[in-house]
């Protein structure tokens, strides 16, 4: 008679950082009968590209039971209510994606529809933006919580994230994990051991000799990838030819005032650069194209847009855009860098981190490792890596900038027939629809961005059964009616200074 399947009994994580440090909060929380151990080098440095995040990451901190002002007060965290785009459509534009909803719908129409109708019978005053709280409340670097007393209200909607410094986020976690029974050790990997029945990593050599195995192992050593790319052989899809730009510069400089609620992205001739206002200090980045710009060039770029005084040398970053094939082999799943990486444009890179541990929460193995397990959550994150790179190649493409090579490539290169399906559908009737409900990004997200990038030119025609007097008035109550609740709201500094202000940083 055949034994079922045990239990598995231990979790291996390899790597630190955020990806490791996320992922055995998690594990700690959820399972308080499995052995987990994490190792990492204070040797080996932490990328820790992503100090913004999106909506979704207060998920993660509900299902990890973690109270969001005390992470906030730990990591020195500001508010997140979306994303300033400067430059992006020809150089001298400015648009904003802010999260949650935008005005309201009328009938089955969403707004932009009647915007979008509006703005070609010359009757739209406002810009787009004004038509959501989360962009209006930016823009006047206002915050509130969400009030669900006043359902009528924009308020009632409110969506956020938060800007945080991601080392003292992996301090945090690392804490509350070592405290939920994790087990840290240190040291250096110098060896990956498979077993000769299944080709399972048995254990993993350390420096000084030391073995530490596993039924489970965790690849968190980022873009390294012990163990699922050195070890395991799994291979990795590049996709340098849809996104040029494979290193950043990051740098810290003093923090300025106001406190904005959202992260900036700057269009430059060769890349971009952010912006993230925490409440110690601002960070600050460069990503650009390798091809197009050299290092001292780009560095030169990154501190000749500076707010203030920068409080480090640029560290430099290097990358491949891109995702590994399978994010799970045998008895290994990659959860990070080491499954992939997207430029942190909207700030995805810490989401695709808690999707993994979510997916693994979901599929969690027994010793058997079924192989229906492994291959849906290879599905999913071959969906969810695709889904978030069509977002971001969009930025890229739909443009009005050839300015530089490096934008003229971008304008006119062939992309993904999933994204270009998408693209004829907006431009031909500002249509957008989700085809899965896995989908990342809501209309809303794909609205703000297509049209801030010049995209949006004809209207869904059943708008013109409204008559355009009836749309110039539904259109300036949402205005009014958004400007009255920004108005109303807090500063976002005072906001922060008396419900979660962090304490002085030791020296």
């Amino acid at each position: 008679m055949t034994q079922p399947p045990r239990p598995l009994k231990t979790i291996t994580i390899v790597g630190g950082g955020t990806a490791g440090w996320m992922t055995a909060a998690l594990l700690s929380h959820v399972f308080k009968s499995y052995r987990i151990r994490l190792i990492e080098s204070d040797e080996i440095g932490i990328i820790g590209v992503g100090e913004a995040t999106i909506p979704a990451i207060r998920d993660y901190l509900a299902l990890a039971g973690i109270d969001q002002v005390e992470m906030i007060r730990a990591t020195q965290a500001t508010f997140k209510l979306g994303i300033d785009f400067v430059g992006w459509r020809d150089g001298t534009d400015r648009y904003f994606h802010g999260f949650g909803r935008i005005g309201q719908d009328f009938m089955w129409l969403h707004t932009h529809q009647l915007w979008l109708r509006a703005r070609a019978d010359g009757e739209v005053v406002e810009h787009f933006d004004h038509y959501a709280l989360n962009c209006l409340a930016a823009r006047q670097n206002k915050f509130a919580f969400p009030d669900p007393r006043q359902p009528q209200s924009p308020l009632s909607g409110l969506d956020y994230a938060f800007q945080f410094d991601a080392s003292l986020f992996a301090c945090f976690l690392r804490t509350r994990s070592e405290g939920q029974g994790v087990e840290r050790i240190e040291g250096r990997i110098v060896d990956v051991a498979l077993d000769g029945e299944r080709g399972h990593v048995s254990h993993v050599v350390m420096a000084d000799g030391r073995t530490v195995d596993g039924d489970l192992f965790v690849d968190c050593s980022g873009m390294r990838a012990l163990l699922i790319g050195d070890a395991l052989g799994v291979e990795y899809e590049d996709w340098n030819h849809w996104l040029l730009n494979d290193r950043a510069l990051a740098v810290p400089c003093e923090r300025v005032s106001p406190l904005t609620p959202y992260t900036r992205v700057t269009a430059h001739p060769h890349g971009w650069q952010w912006r993230i206002p925490l409440q110690h200090r601002t960070g600050n980045g460069h990503v650009y194209s390798s091809n197009h710009l050299s290092d001292d060039e780009a560095a030169a770029t990154l501190l000749a847009n500076l707010d203030a005084r920068p409080l480090a040398d640029p560290r430099p970053v290097r990358f491949r855009p891109g995702k590994r094939a399978r994010a799970w082999e045998k008895n290994v799943v990659a959860i990070g860098l080491s499954a992939g990486f997207l430029e942190p444009l909207e700030s995805t890179s810490i989401h695709l981190i808690q999707t993994g541990i979510v997916k693994l929460l979901g599929l969690f193995p027994h010793s058997a490792f079924a192989a229906p397990d492994v291959a849906e959550y290879n599905r999913q994150h071959d969906f969810e890596f695709t889904d978030v790179r069509d977002f971001i190649v969009a930025h890229y493409k739909v443009t009005e900038r050839e300015d530089t090579p490096y934008w003229a490539y971008l304008k006119h290169m062939a992309v993904p027939d999933s994204l270009t399906e998408r693209l004829e559908l907006f431009a031909s009737s500002g249509r957008f629809y989700k085809r899965a409900a896995q989908e990342l990004f809501r209309v809303e997200s794909w609205t703000q961005v297509l049209i801030g990038q010049g995209l949006g030119r004809g209207h869904d025609p059943l708008v013109d059964t409204i008559p355009g007097g009836t749309i110039a008035e539904f259109l300036g109550d949402i205005a009014e009616v958004t400007a009255d609740v920004a108005a109303a709201m807090p500063d976002h500094a005072a906001f922060i200074d008396r419900h979660c202000k962090a304490p002085p940083l030791a020296a």
